[in-house]
């Protein structure tokens, strides 16, 4: 679990850093960048699309595991929107909240116990 949760950690740093120097450097164009893409049917196209089909699956995984409470759905449509930047800190903190049962860390503390 250790391995698990520093490379959780290292992901986040590493999108956080690159993210910011982006943001720095272009401002906060992505989304016109991203859907011109997709619109334009080329292979950055596609990866958008396969991509942006990977963040929803998260982002319903994250809602389902929290029961599909306010919270859960609020969490899962952010992580959908900003992927590894909120899917890395909200497993390691289920991670410790699960003290590093990873039954409970994939199914919830509400479906774990089933």
């Amino acid at each position: 679990m250790l391995i698990f949760r520093i490379l959780l950690a290292v992901f986040f740093i590493i999108i956080a850093t690159y993210s910011g120097i982006v943001i720095a450097d272009y401002g906060f164009t992505l989304f016109p960048i991203f859907i011109n893409d997709m619109l334009s049917m080329t292979w950055s196209g596609q990866f958008n699309l396969d991509f942006s089909l990977y963040l929803a699956l998260s982002g319903i995984w994250i809602a389902w595991r929290q029961r599909f409470s306010l919270i859960g759905i609020v969490l899962g449509v952010i992580a959908s929107i900003l992927g590894m930047a909120v899917f890395a800190p909200y497993l390691l903190a289920a991670t410790f909240k699960a003290e590093g049962d990873i039954k409970t860390v994939l199914l919830g503390e509400n479906w774990a116990d089933r």
